[in-house]
């Protein structure tokens, strides 16, 4: 018979208890097992920046702490929401403090004591490169129509001919220029979808005021609000940067999600860069390049997967923590 949890830190450690031995979720499992192993009380490590090198997950805790202005931690308690969505118990909800969760954009939830009597949860989302030199790392997967309904529905407007605009980009079935034969006949390029450039004028003109007025809320729309409901927002950002020789020796980035929305518009507003679709099936003629829309260190683009080939995209730039720094 399932345990009924009495408070919420009982609630995390009966699940990290049920899903510790589900494998499969690498990077946050082991930092979860790190968590839920420690010896408590733990002295908080004084850290300078946000790219620190480490076990990444007493990095973790020092960072957050440092942030919720505490120099130690009486115990603390970390489940992965991974293991969560694919495991068998995970298919059940389970309730905290009056909070269902299912599924959230949050890979970790981690609850710390850091007074008696007191005790605080913070969600966490993580990303991973396991190469030699930082990759892209996918932050949102959505459709043209359901961003602009995601932006509609948070009080920022987007027009019709914005979101028209938006599924040429993204090659959406009636918006694509394969539909029109006059238009590919003298084609040199991909059919399948219209570059940025090429897009409706006013509605592509409108999403280039939009994205930059409104860059740090759609940001943290995008970072926090994948699902309907989601009991734990992400707070905190943990990056593996890059491969590493050891477990404790893992470079990671670390931030607060209004951090890193602060470092993203100081790093720079809505821009477009120049680009050359060099590989695919449609390479570019030499000498033609495309505008590749960007705010921050977001990069926005078209899927393009088999799959899914009218989705719309939204990456970190390779290395973003770098250029931070």
């Amino acid at each position: 018979m399932p345990l009924t949890p009495i408070n919420e830190i009982h609630a995390l450690q009966i699940l990290a208890g049920t899903l510790g031995r589900h494998a499969g979720h690498g990077f946050e499992e082991r930092i979860t097992q790190t968590i839920n192993q420690i010896v408590y009380p733990f002295d908080v490590a004084v850290g300078e920046g946000h790219i620190r090198i480490g076990d990444p997950a007493i990095l973790l805790l020092s960072y957050i702490s440092a942030r919720l202005g505490a120099k130690q931690i009486l115990r603390a308690t970390a489940i992965s929401t991974g293991a969560l969505a694919t495991s068998e118990e995970g298919k059940s909800w389970l309730s905290i403090n009056g909070a269902s969760i299912s599924r959230c954009k949050s890979d970790l939830v981690v609850t710390l004591q850091l007074a008696q009597d007191k005790s605080t949860t913070v969600g966490v989302s993580t990303k991973q490169c396991n190469n030699k030199v930082p990759t892209n790392a996918q932050l949102y997967f959505t459709t043209a129509r359901g961003f602009a309904t995601l932006l509609n529905n948070n009080g920022i407007s987007v027009s019709p001919q914005a979101v028209k605009a938006l599924r040429q980009f993204c090659g959406d079935v009636g918006f694509q220029p394969q539909d029109n034969p006059s238009l590919l006949a003298k084609r040199k390029v991909d059919p399948r979808r219209f570059f940025w450039e090429e897009t409706d004028a006013h509605g592509r003109n409108e999403w280039c005021r939009i994205l930059g007025k409104y860059q740090d809320e759609i940001s943290r729309l995008l970072f926090q609000k994948a699902y309907l409901d989601d009991p734990f927002v992400p707070e905190f950002l943990l990056h593996k940067t890059k491969r590493s020789a050891s477990w404790e020796a893992t470079q990671v980035a670390i931030y607060s999600i209004d951090e890193l929305i602060t470092l993203s518009r100081q790093h720079q507003g809505f821009v477009t860069k120049p680009y050359s679709v060099k590989k695919g099936s449609y390479k570019d003629p030499a000498g033609v390049t495309h505008l590749a829309p960007r705010f921050g260190i977001i990069q926005m683009q078209r899927g393009g997967q088999q799959q899914h080939p009218e989705q719309l995209q939204f990456n970190l730039a390779a290395g973003y923590f770098y250029k931070l720094e």
